[in-house]
């Protein structure tokens, strides 16, 4: 974005897409409110206007990244099958982790930031800010595809929660050595996790 379109944002937009920006260049990192005040060029007392606690921030901006990265357009194309429509959103959720080494990259920063160390309240409220923000546009999926009637009535909740693990351990399986195709491997275990769930 240019600077000049930068300064007729409101301070709220400032501070948000300030936050998105910094959470664009390091994934899964804790959005310092500091360092977004700085970015966005508002005071702390700005933002805060904004978003009294630091979660009401994390929540906004993850809730956004989601929206442009994992559209739930597919999800609505009644053109196709239930399950392929399925398996393409989480599929888009799993891009996110990248391949390689850039879900090597993406692995130790999570690992550094949530794992290695010892709780922190900050750090926990962000870990649990991304987590959320992913089982809650899961359960979304889901309760499209209830109401349409492709899914029986049933635990929304615990059904995203069991598509998110699976979907966290393929994209721990991107970053580890791999012998077979991993397009392959991940089409079947997602197919094989859909099934499941709208089989339930």
């Amino acid at each position: 974005m240019e600077e000049r379109d930068r300064e007729n944002l409101s301070s709220r937009d400032k501070v948000l897409l300030a936050a998105m920006e910094l959470f664009g260049e390091e994934p899964g990192t804790r959005l310092s409110v500091r360092a977004v005040a700085s970015r966005a060029g508002v005071s702390t007392g700005s933002l805060r206007y904004h978003f009294p606690t630091q979660r009401e921030l994390q929540d906004e901006v993850l809730t956004r990244i989601y929206d442009l990265v994992v559209p739930d357009d597919r999800i609505h194309d009644t053109s196709a099958p239930a399950r392929d429509r399925l398996v393409d959103c989480l599929r888009q959720v799993l891009a996110g982790s990248g391949v390689g080494a850039q879900a090597r990259a993406n692995l130790r920063k999570v690992v550094e930031e949530f794992i290695a160390p010892e709780p922190t309240d900050d750090g926990r409220a962000a870990y649990l800010a991304i987590e959320r923000e992913g089982r809650r546009r899961v359960e979304y999926w889901l309760t499209v595809l209830t109401n349409e009637g492709a899914l029986a009535e049933g635990d929304n909740t615990r059904r995203a929660r069991f598509l998110l693990t699976v979907v966290n351990g393929l994209g721990l399986e991107r970053a580890l050595p791999a012998e077979d195709s991993i397009l392959q491997s991940e089409t079947d275990t997602l197919y094989a996790a859909v099934d499941c769930v709208l089989s339930s």
